[in-house]
């Protein structure tokens, strides 16, 4: 029987993907890890390497399908074109949606017969770039699976903080909280009857999108602090700087700016940089900055996370921004680039407007959104002078912070976006 490759776990509770291209056809060779489909999840799309080497016999997907975690995508053969036996791999068994039994042994050895290696996406890319050998690598995760930290404890690196995938898990999508507050929607009326009418499909990213913000409006009661910050010497400095980043391959724009300000000020109101376990009755503080930007692309709002805001200069910020953002936009974001913010900023100048009330990228418990900045007349000493003035909305979680913490917070940002001399100096 050929070996067959099944949409694996791919981490942060999601159960399935939509198949966006499949990037190898039937009778092809391909060596272990070469790309074979691109998918669609959760904001992102992912390159799914292939764990096998050998030659594709059949695909069982084609672009547009949506499948669940487990579902076939591909079955090989050897690499001379005759099917190859099915291995009881590992590699198999933990891409299967049954969870294992919890851990109760040491961690497993590495296959040693030629099996595929069992570990996810974005861990084989963690690894490529730790330069780790999977073969090498001691499994500690379910059904013999590598995980994220296995990688990093082989390469010497600290083991990350983040929960299990089971508890990551534990919000079983909106449609039970949605329920569960009596906002289960009434059927809609025959629109027909009025004229005609076209339906056209959501995409799996503008799915995704809808349930998100969804849930995230019916758990979280939203409160929203308006303020206005003076940059016109932010301005002057944007200008003055421009070209000689340039001439570094740096774009510089005033969201770096905008980042740097939001993580010093978490460092001085750590409770904006949470998230909250009602159930424990407990506010989780994070004592890492990684703030999420919002990207608008033509398939819809994405949010990928730049990591230790807070430790990084804003040219080195600028470099990584313009960076990621064309990766998210070529539709190149990896499921790593989309995970692990704290706090997220939404930057709508360049689109127009005088201000926004963005809803909140659960779970996180607040939101920066910034409109264009205009020059206004401003009191100055007693003078009416010309400022630009940037809107800022602090959209935050009422159950975490009363409304003074939420302008003490503003507060703290524009601070710094009026003196940008003495806060980012080391730029």
């Amino acid at each position: 029987m050929p070996r067959t490759f099944v949409l694996p776990d791919l981490g942060e509770g999601l159960v399935e993907a939509e198949i966006r291209n499949v990037l190898v056809k039937e009778g092809d060779v391909v060596r272990e890890d070469s790309p074979l489909l691109e998918v669609e999840t959760d904001k992102a799309q992912v390159e799914i390497p292939s764990p096998f080497a050998g030659r594709v016999e059949k695909i069982h997907v084609q672009p547009g399908q949506t499948v669940k975690v487990g579902q076939p995508l591909v079955s090989f053969g050897d690499a001379t074109g005759t099917s190859a036996p099915t291995r009881s791999a590992p590699a198999v068994a933990a891409r299967t949606p049954a969870p294992a039994p919890a851990d109760t042994k040491a961690p497993a050895a590495p296959p040693a017969d030629g099996s595929p290696v069992p570990a996810t996406p974005s861990t084989r890319r963690l690894a490529r770039e730790l330069g780790v050998d999977l073969r090498a690598v001691r499994s500690s995760g379910p059904g013999g699976r590598i995980t994220d930290d296995d990688v990093r404890g082989a390469a010497g690196k600290p083991a990350g903080a983040a929960q299990p995938a089971a508890k990551a898990a534990a919000p079983a999508g909106p449609a039970k909280p949605l329920a569960a507050v009596g906002l289960e929607p009434p059927p809609l009326p025959k629109f027909e009857q009025w004229g005609p009418v076209e339906r056209q499909p959501l995409s799996h990213l503008r799915r995704t999108i809808a349930e998100r913000m969804a849930l995230s409006a019916a758990l979280i009661p939203h409160v929203t602090h308006f303020d206005k910050a003076d940059i016109t010497d932010l301005n002057t400095i944007v200008t003055r700087s421009f070209e000689a980043a340039k001439q570094r391959g740096i774009m510089l724009t005033l969201t770096s700016f905008l980042l740097k300000a939001a993580a010093l000020a978490l460092q001085e109101y750590p409770q904006f940089n949470a998230s909250l376990d009602a159930g424990a009755g407990e506010l989780i503080l994070k004592r890492y900055c990684h703030l999420g930007i919002a990207v608008a692309t033509d398939r819809g709002l994405i949010v990928p996370v730049i990591r230790d805001v807070d430790k990084k200069p804003v040219m080195e910020l600028a470099r990584e921004l313009a960076t990621l953002a064309a990766r998210v936009r070529e539709g190149k974001a990896t499921l790593d680039d989309l995970r692990g913010g704290t706090f997220t900023v939404t930057n709508i100048g360049a689109l127009g407007g005088t201000g926004a009330i963005p809803i909140i990228n659960y779970p996180e418990v607040a939101i920066l959104g910034v409109a264009r900045g205009r020059e206004e007349p401003v009191v100055r000493g007693g003078q009416i002078v010309p400022r630009t003035m940037l809107p800022i909305t602090l959209t935050f979680d009422h159950r975490v912070a009363d409304g003074a913490d939420g302008a003490r917070f503003a507060q703290a940002i524009i601070r710094r976006l009026e003196a940008p001399e003495t806060l980012f100096v080391e730029w």
